[in-house]
């Protein structure tokens, strides 16, 4: 199944989303199945898209028409595109400096694939700074460790939580003070467990 998601700048009343709902439209996607949002710059929320990513369910595929209606920053939209590939959803750009990314197609999942290469650089970079602070910790007779981000309780309340439609991922990330990413490492969209949230639940 096919969601979409629009957006215009909410500082620009003279912005309309009549151009997106046409090009939607074309794409024979229902409204019922498109999400919008009034938001702009990386500080304003938009609940259109939480409730689209929520919605999105394994096999299903993303419509934007636009790469800058999705991502507040690269470093958000490179997040985004690998929690749609954890996740096998695919993503499909309509116009723009991103219309070659149709992961329907050889080229667009090839594309896709240099944004899941650049998230999994990032996870490397981090890993090997990680590794290498802990060396000097311990070199400095310091040990430590990795620490759950989430403990139990949380893990219980989270799950509680995304089970809810009414729940808006963003606003439980704040709660919890976590980005999304981990959020999806411990549960699926649906709550359920995943190994990282049974790691913490199982351990002593």
């Amino acid at each position: 199944m096919k969601l979409a998601y629009i957006r215009v700048s909410k500082a620009d009343g003279e912005q309309s989303l009549d151009l997106q709902l046409d090009a939607m439209e074309k794409e024979n996607i229902l409204k019922e199945q498109i999400y919008q949002d009034y938001a702009s710059g990386a500080k304003d929320k938009r609940p259109g898209l939480e409730s689209c990513l929520k919605a999105l369910r394994e096999g299903d595929t993303l419509v934007v028409w636009k790469l800058d209606r999705l991502g507040r920053s690269l470093k958000h939209l490179v997040e985004l595109v690998q929690d749609l590939s954890d996740r096998n959803i695919g993503l499909k750009i309509l116009t723009g400096q991103g219309a070659s990314m149709d992961t329907t197609t050889a080229s667009g999942k090839f594309v896709f694939s240099i944004f899941a290469a650049l998230a999994e650089f990032e996870r490397e970079l981090i890993r090997e700074r990680t590794i290498a602070g802990l060396q000097a910790a311990r070199a400095r007779g310091r040990n430590g460790g990795r620490k759950f981000s989430l403990t139990k309780h949380q893990i219980y309340l989270a799950s509680e939580s995304m089970k809810k439609k009414d729940t808006v991922v963003s606003e439980l990330c704040d709660e919890l003070k976590i980005c999304r990413q981990t959020l999806y490492r411990y549960l699926t969209p649906d709550g359920e467990f995943r190994k990282a949230a049974l790691k913490v639940i199982n351990a002593k």
